[in-house]
């Protein structure tokens, strides 16, 4: 199977060179490879269908092109969604204040998953604000996996670049 950092090295330039930031690279399944590559505008953290037909058409002809995957797979390109993986130090920061589920490689005060506030970063270390620990540190090179989790607040808080149409019911007659 393909090397992610390689492709992670051949995508994001691609991706900055069309105005966005990459969120994730992943290549999964057996028979059935998929190559996902998460992305959003840095002004909006949103992608509309356009933003990802775009970014599909130019990883496609780069991917062709570069040929780093040997087997036959999937291209699959979207936004992160609302209750997004967190991949970057940097998002930990950006989404200060909103819970998350982290899981951890190594144990961190005897607990591998936590579902906690997000409390910002310092230097290298994730910072966490859990209910029943109180303040929590996990270094993000022990990061196994990171997602906000789904509220109230966050719903507020990632508000769609447009409801047109929303309201409206289609009917067939």
């Amino acid at each position: 199977m393909a090397d992610l950092a390689v492709l992670t090295d051949l995508i994001e330039p691609e991706v900055r060179a069309l105005g966005f930031a990459l969120v994730r690279v992943k290549l999964f399944g057996g028979d059935d490879l998929t190559l996902q590559i998460m992305a959003e505008r840095p002004d909006t953290r949103q992608l509309t269908i356009d933003d990802c037909g775009t970014i599909s058409r130019r990883l496609s002809d780069m991917l062709d092109e570069k040929d780093p995957i040997e087997e036959a797979y999937r291209l699959e390109v979207s936004s992160p969604g609302i209750d997004r993986p967190l991949t970057r130090l940097a998002d930990f920061t950006d989404w200060a204040g909103h819970q998350a589920r982290i899981v951890v490689v190594e144990s961190v005060d005897d607990r591998k998953q936590f579902k906690a506030d997000l409390a910002g970063v310092d230097g290298d270390t994730i910072l966490l604000d859990d209910p029943k620990l109180g303040r929590v540190e996990i270094a993000f090179d022990n990061l196994l996996s990171a997602k906000l989790v789904l509220t109230d607040a966050l719903i507020s808080a990632t508000m769609p670049l447009s409801s047109d149409g929303a309201d409206e019911i289609e009917t067939e007659g």
